[in-house]
């Protein structure tokens, strides 16, 4: 039985919408796995009908990371937070993956200090699934890295090609260039350089530069840019969504248009993803937006369980570990 540890604290709703969706986890898939509240246990009993259900324990944290906190430094003061004893968690072998919706920041930064890095990796990405036509295209960065070189970005696309492998089942995943435009010479110093890293790499099937309007027609699988562009375009897409079905709501009638809208919802609705796995970490961290529903965190659960039984940050560790080809490649790259 997988065990994955959720961080009751964390998020706009916390801790009913954490519990709410962990409710509906072990409700829909019984069995599967077992979950740990962490957090503040009379907070969290509070919301937890009286008989906790089976598959779900509570284990306490004193404090609570909030969000105008410096991230590493209120990871390093608080360490009986709910995401530090929750990341504990995972390093100590108890539980398999962990679970925030909380400050994005601290959890990288705990991640990052608990967990540790994967072998050759630089630095982790947050990656993001967005919504196209035909299937969902991994974003990444979409947060984690504001400042990136090229080889980081190069590192970025082989985690990426690596998860959409493991949880969409692609043998080949498409890798695109975010760009200004198609050519190979567009864009910065940055993208032109990346450009001729993807493009050079027969390991990845890299279809080239993608330019804004294309990413919703399932050009590629995997779009590569750094976590300020990624970030951008993660919280104007969310805007774009909800303004459309907002629109719709508005002028189709639900009676005659119900089930349309439905659908409309549930392609363009973050919950479906549920939350972003931290790439690069030794081991399985989600990060789940801060204003997540309970679907969504029931769904963000659905992704850790996947990510450990395609034994995702195994396939990481080979894809990126030094005694890879791609390794020995980035070190001839840093010395240049």
């Amino acid at each position: 039985m997988q065990r994955i540890a959720l961080d009751a604290m964390g998020g706009d709703g916390a801790p009913r919408v954490i519990i709410d969706g962990a409710l509906s986890a072990v409700g829909e898939w019984p069995g599967r796995f077992a979950l740990s509240l962490v957090g503040i246990p009379d907070r969290i009993y509070a919301v937890l009908p009286s008989e906790v259900p089976s598959g779900i324990e509570v284990v306490a944290a004193s404090e609570v990371v909030e969000g105008h906190e410096s991230p590493v430094r209120a990871i390093r003061r608080k360490p009986d937070s709910s995401i530090v004893v929750g990341l504990g968690l995972l390093r100590s072998g108890e539980v398999d993956a962990f679970i925030s919706a909380g400050s994005t920041g601290a959890v990288m930064a705990a991640s990052r200090l608990l967990l540790g890095m994967l072998p050759g990796v630089e630095r982790p990405t947050v990656g993001t699934m967005f919504p196209t036509v035909g299937s969902p295209v991994l974003v990444v960065d979409s947060g984690a890295n504001i400042d990136t070189r090229p080889s980081q970005l190069h590192q970025f696309a082989h985690l990426g090609s690596v998860y959409v492998r493991d949880l969409l089942g692609l043998e080949h995943p498409r890798i695109g260039l975010l760009n200004v435009g198609e050519e190979s010479s567009k864009g910065g110093a940055l993208a032109v350089a990346t450009h001729k890293l993807l493009e050079g790499d027969e390991d990845l099937n890299f279809v080239g530069n993608i330019e804004g309007h294309r990413i919703v027609d399932g050009t590629c699988d995997v779009l590569v840019c750094d976590g300020f562009v990624g970030n951008v375009l993660l919280k104007f897409y969310e805007s774009v969504a909800s303004f459309i079905t907002g629109v719709l709501e508005r002028q189709l009638d639900p009676e005659v248009h119900g089930e349309g809208l439905k659908e409309v919802y549930r392609t363009v609705d973050y919950a479906e993803y549920g939350g972003a796995p931290l790439l690069g970490v030794n081991g399985v961290s989600i990060i789940c937006h801060g204003a997540s529903s309970a679907r969504a965190i029931k769904n963000a659960i659905r992704v850790a369980s996947v990510c450990l039984e395609s034994s995702m940050v195994e396939d990481l560790a080979n894809e990126l570990g030094p005694a890879s080809r791609r390794a020995r490649v980035w070190r001839r790259i840093r010395r240049r």
